[in-house]
């Protein structure tokens, strides 16, 4: 790891990355992308020194509560996180300050901020999003290595469920000739059944590949699947999207699972109830923009 001070801290979209890099070892991971200008080992995590005192001197000066964000680039809860604690520290700004939170993870250390996501949903909005992508344990394991395995995320979604927090899924990326079977995908759709997610987010069945991702995923699939990247180069070139051949029943599959289910599955609505802040009194939730 090494430190580094930054100028800034949240996006235009209110969005933060407390880290760059990742340990996580998703085979699949595309923040290895060489358009995000990682210019260190993605293993050597950077560390941002100033980013909780960034992020008070902005939470300070808005003049509207917001939701906050993170974990779009790197997991929030890399093991590092228990030593440095920053999203614990933003977690307790964003309470302190009045503002709704969501943030993206595959880790069960989320449940260690349990406490604080349960104050700041008490008082406005936090969301959990955990993404899901192969229902086999096994598998998982190759594909997702240093992290919790689906069924331990599945089980932090139940726990999350019981204390009252709201959770979306990331149903991607789903790999061709890999993972992208009917099983697979009903395995998921259960194990979010017996959550109550809010929604799931789903864009296909696929995934992205582009130079930095693409040689790092090539040379796992070398590792655990001999044989695929010749498959993968034969069927896809260098196309940047690599779209399932079963795409369009495994899409059916989804949409019609959550239709009967009550599970929130367009996107464009997710996004938007994940992008509004709202506050609650007298236990009633009300948007801001109602």
């Amino acid at each position: 790891m090494h430190y580094v001070n930054v100028k800034g801290i949240l996006s235009a979209k209110n969005g933060m990355n407390l880290y760059r890099g990742c340990s996580h070892g998703c085979i699949y991971c595309d923040s290895r992308s060489k358009c995000y200008h990682i210019e260190h080992d993605f293993e050597d995590i950077e560390i941002k020194a100033n980013a909780i005192e960034l992020l008070e001197s902005a939470l300070k000066r808005k003049r509207t509560k917001c939701m906050l964000g993170t974990g779009s680039m790197t997991d929030p809860y890399i093991p590092l996180e228990s030593e440095i604690g920053n999203v614990r520290k933003a977690l307790s700004l964003a309470y302190q300050y009045g503002f709704g939170f969501t943030l993206i993870t595959k880790s069960s250390r989320v449940l260690k901020d349990l406490d604080l996501l349960k104050k700041i949903n008490t008082e406005t909005k936090c969301v959990v999003q955990m993404t899901l992508t192969t229902y086999d344990e096994d598998l998982c394991k190759k594909l997702e290595p240093n992290v919790s395995t689906t069924k331990e995320r599945f089980e932090v979604l139940k726990e999350l469920r019981n204390a009252g927090i709201p959770t979306v899924v990331w149903l991607c990326p789903i790999l061709p000739f890999i993972n992208d079977t009917e099983e697979n995908i009903t395995g998921i759709l259960n194990y979010c059944i017996e959550a109550k997610v809010y929604g799931i987010i789903c864009f296909d069945m696929g995934l992205t590949l582009r130079e930095g991702n693409r040689e790092y995923f090539y040379k796992k699939l070398d590792q655990h699947f001999p044989g695929m990247k010749e498959k993968y180069i034969q069927a896809y070139g260098n196309q940047y999207v690599l779209s399932s051949p079963r795409n369009s029943s495994l899409m059916r599959l989804f949409h019609q699972t959550c239709a009967e289910n009550g599970i929130v599955h367009d996107n464009k609505e997710i996004f938007e109830y994940l992008n509004t802040f709202e506050e609650k009194q007298n236990n009633v939730q009300l948007s801001l923009f109602d």
